[in-house]
């Protein structure tokens, strides 16, 4: 049962605003459970991640990209982040399992998932009883993103519905599509995560819109980096205008921040460095901004707008035998 049942149902969240310990995943899950440990001495029982925290988001690289070639440099800057990617499941996602578990949390992560030799930018679900609970993985990548990522499906489009409410994830510009955020909509999602690496307070603007439109509560959870975050030169090259930073030049400026299904915004944003943004949400607000707005239900009009949702699995080779070998079974 949904929590928006119950108008008197209250949750503690938190959006961890931190970086990466780019190139070393074992240091970063190590940072990520003093994080989590934090947010859940103070009583949280969700934490949400930024985009890629897990595996890193390359800001600044091109991987000596330009049209028809790639540089020997970008090669070997590519072996190095996808050495760092974790596969799905696996070891990383076991661990990021236990401590959830360890710390009684439901977990919102941001990775970047391994599955042979593609990479994607890809959330995983975590309940506080340790259980990993599936992913998502990002639809669209933006820009040169397409270059290092690969396409999430209709099949990867998951809102889990749990003790504190239901639980959905779009990934930063994934955000700007009207279509997508129907579909999370349509399942329901009461509690809407939106990692991301778009620091701008533009955005700001997008986050508390989906907030109106969905009648959900948004929480967006951003990377705070500065220069010495990422490995120094020439091991990491920041491309275009970035030859001038300095160690402690911010990178990315944060901006993670909670909304309510009102518009209101309840924490954050915050530029000021890394953070733990926490609210208490109220999951009775959802059925007061229903009332009014109810995007899929009173204020749907199917007679004249619709959506289908490709949400099959998608193979890129099928052999008729294994469907052979199926059928006999």
């Amino acid at each position: 049962m949904s929590s928006s049942d119950d108008s008197g149902s209250m949750v503690r969240a938190t959006v961890i605003q931190a970086s990466t310990i780019f190139y070393d995943t074992p240091a970063t899950l190590d940072k990520a459970e003093r994080l989590l440990a934090e947010a859940a001495s103070d009583g949280s029982q969700l934490v949400v991640f930024p985009e890629a925290f897990v595996g890193g988001y390359p800001l600044g690289s091109t991987f000596g990209v330009t049209i028809g070639n790639r540089s020997h440099k970008g090669n070997v800057d590519f072996r190095k982040y996808h050495a760092a990617a974790i596969n799905v499941p696996g070891t990383e996602v076991d661990r990021l399992a236990s401590m959830a578990g360890k710390y009684k949390v439901f977990m919102v992560m941001g990775v970047i998932e391994r599955d042979g030799y593609t990479l994607y930018c890809t959330v995983l679900f975590f309940d506080n009883q340790g259980c990993y609970l599936g992913k998502h993985r990002k639809l669209m990548p933006t820009g040169l993103e397409r270059v290092i990522w690969g396409f999430g499906n209709g099949s990867n489009i998951p809102v889990f519905d749990t003790p504190i409410g239901k639980i959905g994830a779009v990934i930063c510009w994934e955000n700007k599509m009207p279509l997508w955020r129907t579909a999370m909509y349509a399942k329901g999602v009461e509690i809407y995560c939106a990692p991301t690496a778009d620091s701008r307070e533009v955005w700001q603007a997008s986050m508390t819109h989906i907030a109106l439109e969905g009648g959900c509560f948004v929480l967006s959870a951003n990377q705070f980096c500065r220069r010495k975050d990422y490995p120094a030169p020439p091991e990491y090259v920041f491309s275009g205008t970035h030859e001038d930073l300095t160690p402690d030049s911010v990178v990315c400026a944060g901006g993670s921040v909670i909304i309510s299904p009102s518009g209101a915004v309840l924490a954050g944003p915050n530029y000021n460095g890394e953070a733990l943004i926490t609210a208490d949400l109220d999951l009775g607000e959802i059925v007061h901004a229903k009332f009014g707005f109810d995007v899929v239900g009173h204020y749907a009009r199917p007679d004249v707008l619709s959506l289908i949702v490709k949400d099959d699995p998608v193979t890129p080779v099928t052999f008729t035998s294994e469907k052979t070998e199926g059928s006999q079974k």
